[in-house]
């Protein structure tokens, strides 16, 4: 962020022997020198190659080894399962093949790989390989957005930060809709960074739509970037103000071109056609966006989940639960359960971006290098200002959306800090952001003291001698050769990197070499559901996917559907030839089940058996029809293990014991209904 206090001030010794003047986002020209030459000029013998580089990076991180996750999250594996049987599953987001109620997500996530499972056959693979494609992508958005607000070294920056940030590499090897949102968002930055260079409504009308796509994948949280990224157009582009606003209404026009197309094909197809709407009370899309997905997460009330229940960690009990956020507040980002999932370089941008806007106060109105740091760091604190005061369900995962915001800040302050070292504030605070980001990344190591124990002391003495050598200008020296004075430079950039990014690569890594699995995965050197540094081992049902009754999953999200009752209740199950095999409360219970067996499971009362859906009436009618076998006492969420149920459904297991015999299946009790 080259500064627009006077290049008197600017002018040193250094820069009067500097080869190339030119001025950054119509910025007051400062000299360069020779290494700012080299990393910002148009050589594309190292541009290009160095982008593929990158690339394929990510793609050797985020697609090695990938088949050990098994079918990680089985919740959304059966849904993308039964999306390879049936079109209206697809389109829909359907638990089962037989659609009789969703999961309580948009189905944007399942769609690409249910149509990959469709082409090569479903697999774990088939279902991980494009979240790992969409990773690659987000990373090389980010490079091509980054790249064309600060050039290509400030793009590189961003992208390796963002493929190196630990939530990145778990959720772009597992099956959450995190992914893709992830990609959406970066994709509307890039159209809305397109759109500030000449004011174009267009790139604006597409970015629109992608936040519509953003939406149809995580409901309002793909909306917290809008105001962002509207912001930075009416701030910086090219025009005059009334066209700016109208322009905005092109963004709006595609948002509700996307969005609302679905929304009205959802309510105008007949209850009867579709699947329930799972995380409802009637059956309404719009009230699982306003209710359970949308106000309930944000305030709490009812603790965000279907039912109404308190989720463990949501606005009440058990605050401190890691799995569950931990304790709201502004320290969030920073504590045992988001901390190392993102924060490695957390520190650093909000330091950048302060700076940043600092440096830029007196530039034009239609400075790029402003409008990217407005639209970036505003993303950065409305994502995180919303995900540290939520009161209710929230889980270290969801951070993954801060990653781009994080990354592309670090990026562009760092490159443009170097570029402007010569002034002394501007080296002062690059050296003050390198050290910050060792010392913190020390502090995150530190919450699994046990691993890797000389990582920590090796940043905090990385931090110090980069910050030294920023400080004392040993990048500058004088009376020495031209190619002393490169190599020096190269050397305090390379130290600064390894101070700042050794701590999230050695975790990034860590959580690339371990398979994930259930609901609620966290990155580190350990596979755990509820883990991370500083945190506990998650409970069995969730974090392994668990069998009926306390009976526990296959490793790695390979759930075996019935844990100890396996391949007895799993075979009783295959011989039914009933439109649905089974019923069961709980979806974690039924996706497992539908996976191990292939076929057709419902979810009775939907994710955590608090769904008023199948009623009582809807349930006899079924039986009556003979299209469910069996009946499976026990699993659950929240509560209903052990045959507990909740509201309406316990009529439904009431009239099942009174009106069938029981049977033991392994270690569940089984009720058959028809053949």
């Amino acid at each position: 962020m080259t500064t627009t206090v006077s290049r008197a001030e600017h002018r040193t010794e250094a820069e009067s022997g500097a080869e190339q003047e030119r001025g950054v986002s119509g910025q007051t020209p400062v000299s360069r020198s020779r290494l700012h030459s080299l990393l910002t000029g148009n050589q594309s013998r190292w541009v290009r190659p160095s982008a593929a580089l990158l690339l394929a990076f990510s793609a050797v991180l985020y697609l090695w080894n990938l088949e050990a996750t098994g079918y990680a999250n089985s919740f959304y594996a059966a849904a993308i399962q039964a999306g390879t049987k049936d079109w209206t599953a697809l389109v829909f987001g359907s638990l089962d093949a037989g659609n009789a109620i969703t999961v309580d997500k948009p189905p944007a996530a399942l769609w690409i790989p249910a149509l990959a499972g469709r082409i090569f056959g479903f697999s774990p693979l088939s279902m991980l390989v494009p979240q790992a494609l969409m990773g690659v992508a987000a990373v090389g958005l980010l490079y091509l957005t980054v790249k064309r607000v600060s050039g290509p070294a400030a793009g590189l920056l961003a992208g390796g930060a963002l493929a190196l940030t630990p939530v990145a590499a778990l959720m772009f090897r597992f099956n959450n809709p995190d992914a893709l949102l992830t990609l959406c968002l970066v994709l509307a930055a890039y159209f809305t960074t397109r759109a500030i260079e000449k004011a174009g409504w267009k790139w604006l009308a597409v970015a629109g739509a992608v936040i519509g796509l953003a939406f149809l994948t995580k409901m309002l949280q793909g909306f917290l970037i809008v105001p962002c990224l509207a912001l930075a157009y009416v701030w910086a582009a090219p025009t005059t103000l009334g066209r700016r606003v109208l322009h905005l209404l092109a963004a709006a026009g595609g948002i509700v071109l996307v969005a609302g197309s679905y929304i009205a094909l959802f309510q105008l197809t007949p209850a009867s056609a579709r699947p329930y709407m799972a995380g409802s009370e009637n059956n309404s899309f719009l009230e699982l966006t306003f209710g359970y997905n949308g106000l309930g997460r944000i305030t709490g009330s009812g603790g965000g989940t279907p039912g109404g229940g308190t989720a463990p960690g949501a606005g009440g009990g058990m605050s401190g639960n890691v799995g569950f956020g931990g304790a709201a507040g502004i320290t969030r980002m920073f504590g045992g359960s988001f901390g190392g999932e993102v924060s490695w370089l957390l520190p650093a941008a909000l330091i950048l971006l302060v700076a940043g806007l600092w440096f830029t106060r007196r530039e034009t109105r239609t400075s790029r290098t402003r409008a990217a740091l407005m639209l970036w760091g505003g993303w950065l604190l409305v994502t995180a200002g919303i995900l540290s005061f939520m009161g209710g369900t929230v889980h270290p995962y969801y951070v993954v959306a801060l990653a781009p915001s994080i990354a592309a800040l670090v990026g562009i302050g760092s490159v443009e800090l170097w570029r402007g070292r010569s002034y002394w504030p501007a080296r002062t605070v690059l050296a003050a952001t390198v050290l910050t980001a060792s010392v913190w990344s020390a502090v995150l190591l530190g919450r699994d003291a046990s691993w890797l124990p000389w990582l920590r002391p090796a940043a905090v003495v990385l931090g110090v001698l980069a910050a030294a050598a920023l400080a004392l200008r040993l990048d500058s020296l004088q009376n020495v050769s031209a190619r002393l004075r490169k190599s020096a430079a190269a050397g305090v950039v390379v130290v600064s990197l390894l101070a700042g990014g050794l701590g999230s690569t050695a975790w990034t890594f860590a959580t690339a070499a371990q398979p994930h699995s259930g609901s609620i995965p966290t990155s580190g050197p350990t596979a755990s559901a509820m883990g991370g540094p500083g945190g506990q081992t998650g409970r069995a049902d969730i974090a392994g996917g668990a069998g009926i009754n306390g009976g526990q999953g296959g490793p790695a999200g390979v759930a075996d559907g019935a844990g100890s009752a396996g391949s007895e209740l799993t075979a009783l199950l295959k011989s039914s030839t009933a439109k649905w095999s089974g019923i069961v409360s709980g979806a974690s219970q039924a996706a497992s089940l539908e996976l191990a067996t292939g076929t057709n499971v419902i979810a009775l009362g939907g994710w955590n058996g608090g769904d008023p859906y199948p009623t009582l009436a809807q349930f006899q009618e079924m039986v009556a029809k003979g299209e469910i076998g069996y009946f499976i006492s026990g699993g659950g969420m929240g509560g209903m293990r052990g045959g507990g149920m909740r509201g309406g459904n316990s009529e439904v297991a009431t009239w099942v014991a009174a009106n069938f015999d029981a049977q033991t299946v392994g270690t569940s009790t089984v009720y058959k209904l028809s053949e």
